[in-house]
């Protein structure tokens, strides 16, 4: 069941139209109960209604005489449905279910279509807004249609997520840290730091020591909540249920978003990766709590970046994104097993600390959520002057091949002169198909080269660094912003999964992060045989379209393996 937290963002959050009067500004004409009784409109304006008529070219809804509307105001087919959706009830009501809301008047049968219908808004006779989908807008199930800034779906709206707005904290104090060299130590000591409460928002856990670090917290009276996504890539392994079985008998609680075949989930994944420690300190991390992405001390792992941010405020917000998450129908508790133990510790090579963590204060931080203000990031990158700095898993295209927005943020500030870099992985699972991350870096490598852009991709060699793979999600702009994000270059990481990363806006965070960018740049690996020839004439940016799609070419969307 949807929460009234929920409504109150869709309500108060839908900017009002660019026009004067009454529009439409938000509909849902395919929501997920069988049917769809919870169908909805949403109005915004001021005045009486008195005269305003809609409809779908079958049937007319017109309000009762006297009504008024200030602000937002929510038409639902069937109250009652639209309350088992959402846990409020609407406005108005057209297909009667209750007396507790009032009824339209209708004429005929006014139902939205699925897939092919409109909505028009008439003041005496005189037409004041209309839309059709698919004319207009492609339709989806689950999807509130909404227009933002003037702009009908700048992302896909489903229902049940949320939509917090961008905000900035300034004054802060946080600890910089990156993997495998000194993550272990301060997510020990955020860990053992904490004295009243701790939630955990992870996409995979299997790591036995944060295990028994959660377990010794709730022992010493810490009330300790995990949420983790149901349904991984590849579906939870053995060695999770286990550790989350004897967490959980421990009493931690411990739940699910998504589970396979469940209540419809959210999101695509939760792929978020933070630790909230007493309402006071959040830790946020590229890695999940796993022992390849946390390692003990002096061992290898992955390349990831993480932050530990000392400022209640922060903790605050990500305590309201994490309070959202975890109610809902698509939230359920794990079935523990019985006898289960916590998995044995894993073996890895050793590994030289080289980066040991770094404290800096007075910074400012802006948060960053998937689908919610991911927008940031292409955004951060479009403010770059200089110098971007781009090192992730993997860049891919997007749905039907269309080329990567985030990309072509990074083509466009070559093309203004900034000097872009990008480090992906070269782990076999990320170079061993026709379409990965070797030919990505061919691509943008040449198409640098016929353009003369200061534009380079390398892929990293791990190997020679005790580096198991790259696993960081992050940005540095002119030496003076970062990004630490869990946000993968693909079109589900920002458009469709809840994700998690801050902008720490700092030239030392920024000295820090770079220092462990270079000594990958140095790393490289290079592999023979790629022969990817394009104009060696000036190339508009329309072609950057074209030679994507073309280049990638019968790409396997949705590729499944474990990449996170």
């Amino acid at each position: 069941m949807r929460t009234p937290l929920l409504l109150l963002f869709i309500l108060f959050f839908i900017p009002v139209a660019a026009t004067a009067g009454i529009t439409v500004t938000a509909f849902c004409p395919d929501p997920y109960l069988p049917y769809d009784p919870d169908e909805f409109i949403v109005l915004t304006g001021e005045g009486s209604l008195d005269g305003w008529t809609i409809t779908d070219g079958e049937g007319t809804l017109g309000f009762p005489q006297g009504s008024r509307i200030n602000g937002d105001l929510v038409l639902a087919r069937q109250a009652e449905a639209y309350w088992t959706t959402h846990g409020v009830y609407p406005d108005f009501e057209w297909d009667y279910s209750t007396d507790t809301v009032p009824n339209l008047i209708h004429t005929d049968n006014f139902i939205l279509a699925n897939t092919e219908d409109e909505i028009e808004l008439y003041h005496h006779g005189t037409r004041r807004f209309e839309i059709a989908w698919p004319r207009d807008l492609q339709p989806r199930e689950g999807q509130i249609h909404r227009i933002v800034d003037g702009i009908w779906n700048p992302r896909p709206f489903m229902i049940g997520q949320s939509d917090f707005s961008p905000i900035q904290f300034e004054g802060v104090s946080a600890t910089l840290f990156v993997s495998p060299d000194s993550a272990y130590e301060v997510i020990e000591q955020a860990i053992s730091s904490a004295e009243r409460s701790i939630e955990v928002s992870v996409y995979e856990f299997t790591h036995p020591g944060i295990g028994e670090l959660l377990i010794e917290a709730q022992n010493r009276g810490v009330s300790v909540r995990i949420l983790l996504e149901g349904s991984p890539v590849g579906g939870v392994s053995p060695e999770q249920a286990a550790l989350l079985s004897v967490l959980n008998q421990s009493g931690i609680s411990v739940d699910y978003m998504g589970v396979s075949g469940g209540e419809r989930s959210r999101y695509r994944f939760l792929h978020s990766k933070y630790l909230i420690i007493d309402s006071e300190s959040l830790l946020l991390t590229s890695e999940n709590l796993k022992e390849s992405g946390i390692p003990l001390p002096g061992y290898a792992g992955n390349r990831g970046w993480g932050v530990w941010i000392h400022d209640a405020r922060l903790a605050d917000y990500f305590g309201m994104v994490y309070s959202e998450d975890s109610i809902g129908s698509d939230v359920v508790p794990i079935s523990p097993m019985r006898n289960a133990d916590i998995p044995a510790s894993g073996t890895s090579d050793a590994h030289t600390q080289r980066y040991s963590p770094l404290f800096i204060e007075g910074v400012t931080i802006i948060p960053v959520l998937s689908p919610d203000t991911s927008h940031l990031v292409p955004e951060m990158i479009a403010g770059a002057t200089r110098t971007v700095e781009i090192q992730q898993a993997y860049i891919s295209n997007w749905t039907k091949n269309a080329p990567n927005p985030w990309l072509d943020a990074a083509i466009d500030a070559a093309r203004r002169g900034v000097k872009v870099r990008i480090i992906l992985d070269a782990s076999w699972f990320n170079i061993q198909d026709q379409f990965d991350n070797d030919e990505m870096a061919a691509f943008i490598n040449r198409y640098a080269d016929a353009d003369g852009l200061p534009l380079e991709a390398r892929l990293y060699q791990g190997d020679r660094a005790g580096i198991t793979k790259i696993h960081t999600k992050g940005v540095i702009v002119d030496g003076n912003s970062v990004l630490v994000s869990s946000i993968n270059w693909n079109e589900n990481s920002p458009m469709n999964n809840r994700e998690a990363g801050v902008i720490i806006e700092d030239p030392d965070a920024a000295t820090y992060y770079l220092r462990v960018f270079e000594e990958d740049w140095k790393n490289e690996y290079r592999p023979a045989g790629q022969t990817l020839a394009i104009p060696s004439e000036g190339w508009p940016k329309p072609a950057i379209a074209m030679a994507i799609l073309l280049f990638f070419a019968g790409i396997i969307l949705g590729k499944r393996i474990r990449k996170d």
